[in-house]
């Protein structure tokens, strides 16, 4: 990873996105016991969730960030960055 692509937020996602793998895991576990249904669906809406706010975090930080240095990019570097707004808008 480049600096320009670490962003002051990346550590926190990426602890939450820990947090939601070691509750997948626990999910999996949980599959295997033969736990209800209904309690499989309430901890995987929770991993969901959480990787959603993870991705929602990381794409408006970008957007923050990155748009906010086009505004002095010369016009060829505005275009990429419009592009890649483009891009990554997406995937709100």
């Amino acid at each position: 990873m480049t600096a320009d692509h670490l962003h002051a937020t990346h550590p926190e996602i990426a602890k939450r996105l820990r947090r939601a793998e070691g509750h997948l895991r626990s999910v999996i576990e949980m599959m295997d016991q033969g736990r209800s249904c209904l309690d499989l669906a309430q901890q995987l809406h929770a991993v969901e969730k959480a990787i959603g706010q993870a991705k929602k975090t990381l794409i408006q930080d970008h957007l923050d960030h990155c748009l906010d240095e086009t505004v002095d990019q010369p016009a060829k570097e505005r275009r990429r960055s419009i592009q890649e707004f483009k891009e990554i808008a997406k995937y709100l």
